[in-house]
């Protein structure tokens, strides 16, 4: 083998631990955002591990206390540890967040899917139901929603899975309109394909990456719907640990910060984390980039 070939072969066989560095500093919004969603993750599996306290536990010896060794974020009114309160209010906020955007995406992307490859009457039905939902903002429709079911988490879930919906399912009309006109899918049609099988087969696979990136952001937002119904009495009801719950406790207690700066830290942190992971998402699965 001559000296050039040999070369040609170290250079083609990099390192693994090279090639990685490579992607992380190609993309490092994607790996921060996910180190930190997965250190949250990693809360709600372990919470009671990782929480000193029961979060319900009450002491009223220990009321309002500021952060100490024994409390490290400090104390509410009722004298719960607020550091076990954020850790288990994780349980809550992420897995609701997942569900909304799980439910709103299936239901978005099939009706978006329908509207955008057949058209026609169905086409207009589905896109003005989501129109009208569209014309109302969202946390005021959201409360609405809450309101008029009642105050809990379903409830939050499903006021927030109407509330964007509609979002996916203009997002993926617009896509299903742009690869339905492509050479592949017209060749496959004119192949006898049915047409259940080019929408499932040939266009659906062709159409995800904007809503791949979408929902990674929806999630940051998810929690801070969910977490603005329950401030306002409409989501989770006390003393269930949440974070929005939680910072309604403290919205009184001026100089008590740590009441609500640290769940609110916690909401901040989630919605950093989706915004990176988008960022990445995007810059990864962009051609052009």
């Amino acid at each position: 083998m001559s000296a050039a070939s040999s070369v040609g072969a170290i250079r083609r066989e990099a390192p693994l631990s090279r090639r990685i560095l490579k992607h992380l500093r190609k993309y490092p919004s994607l790996w921060i955002g996910l180190t930190i969603l997965v250190a949250f993750l990693l809360m709600t599996l372990f919470a009671d591990v990782i929480a000193p306290t029961d979060p319900l536990a009450q002491n009223l010896r220990d009321r309002l206390d500021a952060p100490s060794a024994a409390h490290p974020f400090g104390a509410d009114e009722l004298g719960r540890d607020i550091y076990s309160r954020v850790v288990h209010g994780a349980r809550i906020s992420l897995p609701a967040s997942f569900v909304v955007v799980i439910i709103s995406v299936v239901v978005g992307v099939l009706l978006g899917a329908v509207a955008g490859f057949f058209g026609g009457a169905l086409d207009a039905a589905i896109m003005r139901t989501a129109d009208v939902t569209l014309a109302f903002p969202s946390v005021v429709l959201a409360l609405a929603i809450s309101a008029f079911l009642g105050p809990g988490l379903t409830n939050a879930i499903i006021a927030a899975s109407v509330v964007l919906w509609p979002e996916y399912a203009r997002l993926m009309r617009s896509q299903i309109l742009v690869v339905r006109a492509q050479e592949y899918v017209v060749a496959a049609r004119a192949l006898g394909a049915r047409e259940a099988s080019i929408l499932f087969r040939h266009v659906l696979p062709n159409a995800w990456t904007p809503l791949i990136v979408k929902a990674a952001l929806d999630v940051g937002g998810i929690i801070l719907l969910v977490s603005a119904l329950s401030f306002l009495g409409l989501g989770v009801q006390p003393p269930t640990p949440e974070w929005g719950a939680m910072i309604a406790l403290g919205r009184t207690k001026f100089f008590q910060w740590w009441l609500a700066t640290f769940p609110g830290l916690a909401i901040l942190l989630v919605i950093l984390a989706c915004n990176l992971i988008s960022e990445g998402l995007r810059n990864w699965l962009d051609p052009h980039y």
